[in-house]
C-alpha cells in the first residue's frame, strides 16, 4: 500500500470516529418537539421575519411593505357606507373530500377547487379553495379584538381575471364549541408540532355557522405573504362561538412563532368600507 493511500484511510477513520463521538455527546432526539424551522416568515413582534419585515424578505412580497390596500383593518361604524342586503351574496357549498394541513403558521383545510361549491356574488361564482384560522382576530370592529377568525378563501381559477379572490371571514368569541372545528379536532390533535397533511375524507363547509345577514365589505389584501392586493373581503358582523379548548388546540398545533398568528392592523388609506344588512334594521 502506498503512503498516500494509507494517509487517506487514516484521515477517513479519524473523521468517522469524530462523527461518532459527536453523535454520542449530542444525540438527535427520536421525536422532535417542534416543527423543523422551515418557515419563511413569523408573527413575533421583534423578529427579523416578523410582520414589520415581511415586505423585505422576498422581492415578490414587496406589497406587504409598500401596498396601499392592505389587510386587516379596523371596521369603524362611523366610516362605513350603509347598504341594504338584497341577497347579492349566496353560498352554494357542498360536502367534498378535503385535506387538513398544518402549515406551520396556521391550520388549513383544502378542498379541490370546484368540488366543494362556490359563493355567488352578483351572479359570479367564486369557488371555495380552502379555509384557515387566525387567533386572535385579525379584523377588529370599532377597535374590539375577538378570540378567533376563520377565513374561507374563494377563487376564480383564471389568472387573467382581476380581483379574482374573495375571502369570507367569521369572528368568534369564547363560548360553546364550534361544530365545524369539532369535526376536525381529532385530526388537528394528531399533527401538533408536525408540519404535514392528512386526507380527511368528506368535510362539509355548510357546517360553518352562518354569519347572519349583516356583513362588512371592502377591498384589501391577503393577510400573509405575498400580501396580494385586490382581494374582496366579506366580514360577518354576527359573532359565533368557539370553546377555549378548541382555540388553544389551534394555537398549540402550529409553530411557537405563530401561536398568535394575527397580522397587525393596516392603514385604511381612505378606502370605502360598506356595511350590508336587512333594510328593516340596518343600523342595529
Amino acid at each position: 500500500m502506498r503512503m498516500g493511500q494509507s494517509k487517506s484511510i487514516s484521515t477517513s477513520l479519524f473523521l468517522l470516529l469524530l462523527l461518532l463521538l459527536l453523535q454520542i455527546l449530542h444525540p438527535t432526539p427520536i421525536t422532535a418537539q417542534e416543527v423543523e424551522d422551515e418557515r419563511e416568515f413569523d408573527y413575533l413582534k421583534d423578529s427579523e421575519k416578523g410582520p414589520k419585515h415581511w415586505g423585505e424578505l422576498r422581492e415578490e412580497w414587496a406589497a406587504c411593505k409598500n401596498g396601499t390596500l392592505q389587510s386587516p383593518v379596523d371596521l369603524l361604524s362611523e366610516i362605513v357606507e350603509v347598504h341594504p342586503n338584497k341577497g347579492e351574496v349566496r353560498l352554494k357549498y357542498r360536502p367534498s373530500n378535503a385535506t387538513i394541513r398544518n402549515r406551520g403558521h396556521d391550520i388549513s383545510i383544502q378542498w379541490k377547487l370546484g368540488d366543494a361549491g362556490s359563493m355567488e356574488i352578483n351572479g359570479t361564482d367564486y369557488w371555495l379553495d380552502q379555509c384557515h384560522w387566525h387567533s386572535p382576530t385579525e379584523h377588529t370592529i370599532n377597535g374590539k379584538i375577538f378570540d378567533l377568525e376563520l377565513h374561507m378563501v374563494h377563487l376564480i381559477p383564471d389568472a387573467k381575471v382581476e380581483n379574482n379572490i374573495v375571502v369570507v371571514a367569521y369572528l368568534y368569541k369564547i363560548g360553546k364549541p364550534d361544530k365545524f372545528l369539532s369535526e376536525v379536532s381529532k385530526d388537528i390533535k394528531s399533527m401538533i408540532d408536525v408540519k404535514e397533511e392528512r386526507h380527511r375524507g368528506l368535510v362539509d363547509p355548510r357546517n360553518v355557522r352562518k354569519g347572519g345577514a349583516k356583513f362588512y365589505k371592502y377591498k384589501g389584501s391577503l393577510t400573509v405573504p405575498p400580501c396580494t392586493e385586490g382581494v374582496t373581503w366579506i366580514i360577518h358582523k354576527k359573532l359565533t362561538t368557539v370553546s377555549r379548548e378548541q382555540m388553544e388546540l389551534l394555537r398549540e398545533a402550529v409553530h411557537d412563532s405563530a401561536e398568535l398568528n394575527a397580522r397587525p392592523l393596516q392603514a385604511l388609506n381612505r378606502r370605502d368600507v360598506h356595511f350590508h344588512g336587512p333594510e328593516s334594521h340596518i343600523r342595529d
